[in-house]
């Protein structure tokens, strides 16, 4: 992983975001780096590893979200504490049940950092694991 507060100032400026260069930025993308470590570097598929594009621009993503709100993902939830949006007006929240259980259900997560490496990693837990091979996985219908 070779992600660097000049290279997010870069991936964020092509997205019409602005990213400054001090000490919160970099200590948002340590923490990013060590979120996509341990949440998806370690289930990469095999064949793959940290020099991934899409680990930096995970990272980056990472880092944006830990920059607007400092620990997001050293958070720690419980099951009954997720919920999706249901309504817009007057804002709706919904309880979600069922789930994993683990540290993934326990911690925040980015749908878009989820899309970016779910092509790339297995969780070893699931009901699929074995059932994969490398750049794809097989799901049962």
């Amino acid at each position: 992983m070779v992600a660097t507060v000049a290279g997010w100032i870069t991936y964020a400026a092509a997205r019409g975001d602005t990213v400054v260069d001090n000490a919160p930025s970099a200590a948002a993308l340590v923490r990013a780096k060590d979120h996509i470590a341990y949440r998806y570097l370690n289930r990469l598929l095999p064949g793959y590893d940290d020099t991934l594009a899409v680990v930096d621009f995970g990272t980056y993503e990472a880092a944006k979200l830990e920059l607007a709100t400092p620990g997001l993902f050293a958070g720690t939830f419980t099951p009954d504490q997720r919920k999706v949006l249901t309504g817009v007006g007057a804002v709706r929240w919904t309880v979600v049940s069922g789930g994993k259980g683990g540290f993934q259900d326990a911690s925040a997560t980015s749908v878009l950092i989820e899309a970016m490496f779910d092509p790339y990693v297995t969780d070893r837990r699931g009901p699929h694991f074995g059932f994969t091979a490398v750049g794809k996985t097989v799901r049962a219908i």
